[in-house]
């Protein structure tokens, strides 16, 4: 417990850069990629980059977990009635597609990047290999996790918790898109719904509120590795999570 609330102290206090997290994973969803849209919006991505330049010049290892749903779900392609393995990898070569867009606005911002998949694909990425990532992350390099698991059935939650455990994360960055925490209920349907700035695991899965799936809840409670949960919206969330504002919902064990 007292690693939790060492890092948790990281988080929320603006400190001495010696209490910040010195290394994170942070997970991007691809609606966020796309603006709304289908495909990439590229003064978004730039947006991303930007902030993610900053925080690494500020010393803090990144490495980032992208998803597809700017292209692809496998669940919704499933609802359609295609094969939901099929349907899985098309999403998760949408990932990748996500990794190489915001590799090349990092690489403009000045940040040397490696996109690691864990489908092999020679051409555009190396493999997911935990201790060659840990390096770069070691160098200054920004690190992109792409193709998810490379398995179905499996989402880009779980997938951000199991590789924030395996380059060992200080944390997890959690950016939404609509909300800018987690809320006792629905605060697009719930006028009432009420923002909660520190939350745990167990908690949240009592009440039913669904900001990750089970397995990512699972896999953070049992190791003791916080969670942060804050809105994708802004020209600054990401340097304000990873600095110590007052931003989102602070999830732990």
């Amino acid at each position: 417990m007292t690693m939790v609330t060492e890092q948790a102290v990281a988080i929320d206090d603006p400190a001495p850069a010696s209490r910040r997290p010195r290394r994170v994973v942070l997970k991007l969803s691809g609606e966020v990629f796309g603006g709304g849209a289908v495909g990439v919006d590229p003064d978004v991505v730039q947006s991303l980059a930007h902030q993610i330049a900053t925080v690494i010049r500020r010393g803090i290892q990144v490495a980032v977990v992208v998803g597809g749903g700017n292209f692809f779900r496998g669940a919704e392609l499933q609802k359609r009635g295609m094969d939901r393995n099929r349907a899985d990898y098309m999403g998760m070569l949408g990932t990748v597609m996500n990794c190489l867009a915001l590799q090349d606005f990092l690489e403009k911002e000045g940040i040397e990047t490696r996109v690691q998949t864990a489908i092999t694909m020679a051409q555009v990425a190396e493999p997911y290999i935990p201790l060659r990532a840990i390096r770069h992350l070691e160098k200054g390099r920004a690190v992109i996790f792409g193709a998810g698991a490379g398995m179905p059935y499996f989402s880009t939650d779980t997938v951000t918790a199991q590789r924030a455990l395996e380059i060992h994360a200080d944390i997890v960055l959690m950016s939404k898109n609509g909300v800018d925490g987690v809320y006792t209920a629905d605060p697009r349907v719930d006028p009432n719904a009420q923002k909660l700035e520190r939350a745990t695991f167990q908690e949240l899965l009592q009440r039913g509120l669904k900001v990750a799936d089970q397995a990512a809840f699972s896999l953070c409670e049992e190791n003791n590795l916080p969670m942060l949960v804050f809105g994708a919206e802004g020209d600054d969330t990401i340097v304000r999570a990873v600095s110590g504002e007052k931003i989102g919902t602070l999830i732990t064990a």
